[in-house]
């Protein structure tokens, strides 16, 4: 086996487990229920689930998302978080094999929990941003690229540039058009990926919204001008693949 398919295959399955560790925090922490105490259960009958019936991947394949006792719907965020952090974590170990498909696969993760709670909730805890940024030091720290000065500028243009825009459209217009997690997370963007990749992240975000918009207003949904979409996410869709280029480009 070639190194890239060792290690796509070893962050690929890590991601299973990675993927239905993020869909229970997704799900529970907005509506204040902890992830680390609890058995998980049925969101119909409130049956606890066994342990073959939280096999990541496989267990809603076999049961056909629904429960099996109660035929209730189990909420596909779960099988979706799950695929998408195998793909996260299969990307990484294809692209850079080796320490840096670990840190590659830490960073898409931890955008891909803070996406889907954005997309949910509109909500960016600070938790998660502080850990995302604190990664991107300890790459800077341990010798993976970008270099650190770009890194440090990175951080710093992320969070200036949008928290200018913020206060600027605040003084403007009387009221808030951006969340104030959105700055900090495009700081911490900034410290993995350096200043130079930052420009293209935002225009591939927009790029992304209006697809959103437009998909929505072609399924015959109600689109209005000011409609919000959570940029966090973007952000976060546009991040990851932008990681795995920059990568890619200096292998």
């Amino acid at each position: 086996m070639s190194e890239p398919a060792f290690w796509a295959l070893i962050l690929g399955g890590l991601g299973t487990i990675v993927g239905s560790f993020s869909a229970a925090l997704v799900l529970r922490w907005p509506e204040g229920r902890s992830v680390m105490t609890g058995r998980s259960a049925c969101d119909g009958c409130g049956r606890t689930l066994r342990a073959h019936e939280l096999v990541p991947l496989l267990s809603a394949a076999i049961q056909r998302g629904r429960c099996r006792s109660c035929g209730a719907r189990i909420d596909p965020w779960h099988w979706r978080i799950e695929v998408a952090a195998v793909l996260v974590g299969a990307g990484a170990g294809l692209i850079a094999p080796g320490p840096e498909a670990v840190a590659g696969a830490v960073f898409g993760w931890l955008l891909l929990v803070l996406a889907a709670l954005d997309w949910r909730a509109f909500w960016l805890p600070d938790r998660l941003t502080a850990l995302l940024a604190l990664g991107g030091i300890a790459g800077a720290a341990a010798g993976l690229g970008p270099v650190p000065e770009d890194r440090l500028i990175g951080g710093v243009l992320g969070f200036g540039l949008l928290w200018t825009i913020a206060t600027g459209y605040r003084l403007i217009r009387r009221r808030d058009g951006m969340g104030g997690g959105d700055p900090k997370l495009f700081g911490a963007i900034g410290l993995w990926l350096g200043w130079r990749p930052l420009p293209a992240v935002l225009v591939v975000a927009a790029l992304i919204g209006l697809g959103i918009v437009l998909v929505r207003h072609l399924s015959g949904k109600a689109v209005a001008r000011d409609d919000a979409l959570p940029l966090g996410t973007l952000m976060a869709l546009a991040a990851y693949p932008a990681w795995l280029m920059m990568i890619g480009m200096a292998a």
